[in-house]
């Protein structure tokens, strides 16, 4: 075989490495201990990332698909954006289109008077989600793309695990 040809073969192979290493490590399913539960939830947007958290220990970090327009807080009511700053799980939908939902507290009072100061719907019913029926097909890669209208994503099995291990009134914070 050419020295260019395994070259190349060996540069592609060490590319698919390193790109794919990641997301196995937090893909893959590693069992957690029996009645772990995280009180706070730290969302990346910038990084696509989800970390639930335990007294300020990492507990498990999750890939995440964000809204469509992911840069910038969300503003108004159909804006696409997911919010940024601090809020907690103040329910459950175990109904969710979407297989199961956690909503967050969005709109705080930043969120509400920076949206009365405009004059706009500051909107409501972000959730942590599952991909449900219709997103089912995008599997774990739904992360390389956004397309909620500004919840944030994770695959049903995903949510099914942060279901179980985040209480109601957990802490949320959503940073750039």
């Amino acid at each position: 075989m050419p020295a260019r040809k395994t070259l190349m073969i060996l540069v592609k192979m060490l590319f698919l490495l390193l790109t794919a290493a990641p997301v196995f490590a937090m893909q893959g399913h590693i069992p957690l201990p029996e009645g772990i539960r995280a009180d706070t939830i730290l969302v990346e947007k910038a990084a696509r990332l989800l970390t639930l958290y335990r007294d300020g220990q990492r507990i498990k970090s999750y890939r995440i698909s964000l809204g469509g327009k992911p840069v910038g807080p969300k503003v108004r009511q159909g804006d696409m954006r997911t919010p940024e700053g601090r809020y907690r799980i103040s329910l459950r939908n175990e109904q969710s289109r979407f297989h199961r939902a956690l909503r967050i507290s969005y709109p705080n009072t930043h969120d509400l008077r920076r949206a009365q100061n405009l004059g706009v719907s500051p909107g409501s019913d972000i959730m942590i989600h599952g991909l449900g029926e219709r997103f089912a097909w995008l599997g774990r890669h739904h992360y390389l793309a956004d397309w909620t209208e500004g919840c944030i994503a994770v695959t049903d099995e995903e949510i099914e695990e942060i279901w179980r291990l985040v209480p109601d009134g957990a802490g949320v914070l959503i940073l750039p």
